[in-house]
């Protein structure tokens, strides 16, 4: 009697945890949704958004373990598996964004390089004010398939509960890496290949957020990040300018876009590279707790 009362108020204790963790992770893309992206052109400003949303789940991940008592240290070969498996991934996908981001950056030079040429040889200038084409996305994210087990691989509730939270980080993390590779390369074909690979899970959480951002990517057809329109814009009125010979406004209005742009590229790196770095710890910590447990 004793031992089943024990285990009813363990039972309890998970679900209550559970149910926190996913209120946590439910306020955290309610704030993503509150900006509405659906309503205008992908930014790099909501990006980092999403990246934030990123480091607050794995918070709230990292509270439900303590809450629930259950360390990695205890954790079972199932949970251990999908965790490094979702940490790899996770990093590839960080690579990738980083790629884009340094492609926008080296864009951005060519535009500098046209206003430092401005004085000397308008003609020259000219030549570097073509529009920013986005790194179209080569990679193919079908090697990342997301599996759904049963129940019975679970040999304890503790054992349920990581596997279900860790599959709702998972697909959260991979669902904002397709949304942003999106927006960076100009194309709807990561989100939409990243998002077949979680539709076998079925995040109710998600629901909400993505029909939002799925109006803005694949209804409309147009993601180019807003700020690359508008240095795009700003690019054409100038080479326009300098045909006319009236170039001096064009110019500020473009290197002022421009400043802003570097700073927010630059913090956008720096945020990726801190993700990184968080999560590359965590899967060494794990792995390194597995090799101990080995020996």
């Amino acid at each position: 009697m004793q031992t089943h009362h024990h285990q009813q108020s363990e039972s309890d204790v998970l679900s209550v945890s559970l149910q926190a963790f996913r209120s946590d992770v439910s306020n955290c893309l309610n704030q993503l949704l509150n900006s509405k992206p659906g309503s205008e052109i992908l930014s790099l400003s909501w990006i980092q958004q999403c990246f934030e949303l990123l480091s607050l789940i794995n918070r709230a991940f990292a509270k439900l373990v303590v809450d629930m008592d259950y360390p990695m240290s205890s954790w079972e070969v199932a949970s251990v598996d999908e965790y490094l498996s979702y940490s790899l991934h996770l990093l590839e996908l960080l690579n990738s964004v980083s790629s884009s981001l340094s492609h926008l950056a080296h864009a951005r030079l060519s535009f500098a390089h046209a206003l430092s040429l401005l004085g000397n040889s308008p003609s020259l200038a000219i030549k570097h004010l073509k529009a920013i084409q986005p790194q179209s996305s080569s990679n193919d994210y079908k090697g990342h398939e997301n599996k759904k087990d049963g129940d019975d691989k679970f040999s304890s509730r503790k054992e349920r509960v990581v596997n279900e939270a860790l599959m709702e980080i998972k697909n959260i993390g991979f669902w904002v890496c397709g949304v942003v590779l999106a927006s960076l390369s100009g194309e709807a074909k990561p989100y939409l290949e990243i998002k077949q690979l979680i539709a076998r899970f079925n995040s109710a959480l998600l629901i909400d957020v993505d029909s939002c951002i799925s109006d803005g990517i694949v209804d409309k057809g147009d993601v180019l990040l807003r700020e690359v329109k508008e240095l795009n814009t700003a690019a054409a009125s100038l080479a326009s300018a300098l045909v006319s010979g009236k170039s001096s406004d064009a110019a500020m209005d473009l290197e002022t876009r421009l400043g802003v742009f570097e700073k927010q590229l630059e913090a956008l790196e720096k945020q990726v590279d801190n993700l990184f770095s968080e999560e590359l710890a965590d899967r060494n910590e794990l792995l390194l707790l597995v090799r101990q447990g080995k020996q």
